[in-house]
């Protein structure tokens, strides 16, 4: 891994600011990468999940019904993954030196600055790469099927995208956002050992991560 510009603090020592943005690597190459605007790679998961959908139908390997199907299991697929990356990975124990550079470098430096819209979502470059890396992944392991469950997933991915978006850089809307925008609020500054959720809040129920709510 390169070398960052600044040592990480473990997330322990993180306090949110709301303005400015940290420098995480040396090489400005390597930094410009860092920043993104939101909105490329959800144009990039939108066409994907298109595109999927389109050539699984026209080229006969699914069914309206099927694809309606597999579209809602990935979409659901999605949510669980996003749960369990943002639990166990991105909020990994910084017991060594090592962990706490990774988890700085994905996730911690979010929680220093959450109104950083530049880093609320990952450079087009890296979208790019996961979006084929699901790809090869679901057609080795579900076949023609890979098709439906691919679109849905990376559906729920741009969907995650657009909340998270939301969440941060707005006030509280009103509208069905609300509820996930103070859940989300919660994880950020008072309970960070809970509310993983960010597009639902349906894992956090089955997992029993769900915040304490004050009397």
């Amino acid at each position: 891994m390169p070398t960052p510009a600044n040592p990480p603090k473990p997330p322990a020592a993180l306090r949110p600011k709301h303005k400015g943005s940290a420098q995480l690597f040396e090489n400005p190459v390597l930094e410009r990468l860092t920043h993104t605007h939101f909105a490329a790679p959800v144009s990039i998961f939108l066409v994907t999940a298109g595109v999927s959908l389109y050539y699984g139908l026209t080229r006969n390997l699914l069914t309206g019904l099927s694809a309606f199907g597999l579209f809602l299991g990935g979409l659901l697929l999605f949510t669980l993954a996003e749960y369990l990356m943002h639990r166990f990975v991105y909020h990994l124990a910084t017991t060594t030196p090592a962990r706490t550079t990774f988890q700085y470098t994905m996730h911690g430096v979010h929680h220093e600055y959450p109104k950083d819209k530049t880093r609320l979502a990952m450079p087009p470059i890296l979208t790019v790469f996961v979006a084929s890396l699901l790809f090869f992944i679901f057609r080795f392991t579900l076949g023609q099927a890979a098709f439906g469950v691919l679109a849905g997933f990376v559906f729920g991915y741009a969907s995650y995208l657009f909340v998270h978006y939301v969440l941060h850089m707005y006030a509280p809307p009103r509208n069905a956002l609300k509820l996930l925008w103070h859940h989300h609020a919660m994880h950020h500054y008072t309970q960070e050992e809970a509310a993983f959720g960010v597009s639902t809040t349906l894992w956090d129920h089955v997992f029993g991560t769900m915040p304490r709510r004050r009397r």
